[in-house]
């Protein structure tokens, strides 16, 4: 790509060039060999986009000389640019009740989750904490979610708002609940999987929106409203479904006391039609072998939630295992359960998991993982994950030497996978300088400190 030549620009009425690092994924890096055709780094690189999307990437010295006047540069050196990060599983109500103390995931959400989205029946408040969630997420780097919104219609409305404001490419969807949670939090079979129909209908597709069938967990929607909802997902087979799986032990005993006729957690979602090629799964902990081959077969998607899991006690992901078996699988901080939104922090703790379960995971399969991996696994690869031109320019700006012990690490590392390495251990959104969405800056440090090299 360094020799590429850079597009006609005179029809164009303004493009930015960015000169810096730059590095971006062509193909997956594998978890036991990297392939060294999988990641294109440039040291001194240089990224030009224009209406929103990556006209060219390549070496500074090959490209610069082909710039035309009226493009603005800025020299971003001792940076790196990579994409936006991709996180796929995240509940915007949760923002305000992070870290809150309890024994497990059921208590959890009796005691906090339940009452918290309960505010969300008024339309301003879910706003408020919509655009707080928002901010969040671009000052940790994250240009895409898919996110739980709550069951009243209002906060999908609120969230795609507010995501809308701020032009982000991001997957939401209405909860769907009709048992076993709070009156005030419950809806009904029929009616929530026509008020989720109706969301869909008024979003999906509207400027970067884009809408997920969203039935809590299995427990808290009856057979009926799953059968409705697995109908919904077949006469729109261009959406997604995100839900949660086999996430704690005492969650998929109460599943099999609600439905004794499944062999398991996963057979229930694929009885009831919502296990497909745009399922997002979140957790998927308590897995064996036939529901890793069940889920390889539909090409479902697995969202690796490691702080929240940790937090909670659900348990240990098995990286090696879901990998050897062909199944998706992306990073996600699950606000609230996790306690962070930076998905470098997030990082750390999928490294710490893979080391407990007795499996090594290289920096670039994270952040693969967490750009490129996660868009192809999402069907969204066409649009975003990597520099290829045409694609939305949505990246990020990071600082390898941003906090003391950053900056010390750097000076000492020796290759792209140990500055990554080291971003992903020692990281947090200290780091993130700038992100960007669809080429228009989104969200800016204060005062960011420059690297020293």
């Amino acid at each position: 790509m360094s020799s590429m030549l850079v597009p006609d620009l005179t029809q164009t009425a303004s493009c930015s060039a960015f000169r810096a690092g730059i590095l971006h994924f062509l193909h997956d890096p594998g978890l036991a060999e990297q392939d060294s055709r999988a990641l294109q780094a440039f040291s001194d690189g240089l990224l030009l986009v224009a209406d929103g999307k990556v006209l060219a990437v390549g070496d500074y010295a090959s490209l610069a000389p082909q710039l035309p006047a009226h493009c603005a540069l800025q020299d971003l050196r001792g940076y790196w640019i990579m994409p936006g990060f991709i996180d796929t599983h995240s509940h915007y109500p949760q923002s305000e009740m992070l870290a809150s103390p309890a024994p497990g995931l059921l208590p959890w959400l009796e005691r906090y989750t339940f009452p918290t989205e309960r505010q969300f029946a008024d339309p301003r408040h879910a706003r408020r904490v919509a655009d707080f969630y928002l901010q969040q997420l671009l000052a940790s780097g994250i240009t895409t979610a898919a996110v739980y919104c709550t069951v009243h219609p209002a906060s999908v409305d609120a969230f795609f708002e507010a995501a809308q404001a701020r032009n982000l490419r991001m997957i939401a969807g209405k909860v769907l609940m009709d048992r076993h949670a709070p009156d005030f939090l419950l809806d009904a079979a029929q009616s929530g999987v026509e008020q989720s129909e109706a969301l869909l209908q008024k979003w999906h597709g509207k400027g970067r929106a884009l809408y997920a069938i969203t039935p809590r967990f299995a427990p808290t929607s009856s057979p009926a409203q799953l059968q409705l909802a697995g109908e919904l997902a077949a006469r729109y087979p261009h959406v997604w479904v995100q839900t949660h799986l086999a996430e704690n032990r005492d969650e998929i005993a109460w599943v099999q006391e609600l439905f004794p006729h499944c062999r398991s957690y996963t057979d229930v979602y694929a009885r009831y039609g919502l296990l497909n090629q745009r399922s997002i799964l979140g957790h998927a902990i308590w897995l064996d072998a036939n529901d890793r081959s069940l889920l390889a077969e539909r090409q479902a998607i697995l969202s690796h939630c490691p702080s929240s899991n940790l937090f909670l006690g659900s348990g240990l992901y098995d990286v090696q295992a879901t990998l050897q078996a062909g199944v998706h699988t992306t990073l996600a901080c699950d606000v609230g359960g996790g306690s962070a939104f930076s998905m470098l922090r997030t990082m750390h703790d999928a490294y710490t998991v893979a080391r407990l379960s007795g499996c090594y995971l290289p920096a670039l399969q994270m952040f693969y993982q967490a750009t490129l991996g996660a868009a192809r696994a999402l069907k969204l690869d066409h649009l975003l994950g990597n520099f290829t031109p045409g694609k939305e320019a949505d990246f990020i700006v990071l600082n390898p030497a941003a906090t003391p012990l950053l900056h010390n690490r750097h000076a000492r590392c020796q290759s792209i996978e140990e500055i990554l390495f080291m971003l992903a251990l020692l990281g947090d959104e200290r780091a993130v300088v700038s992100t960007w969405a669809a080429g228009v800056l989104r969200h800016q440090q204060s005062a960011p400190a420059l690297a020293s090299l």
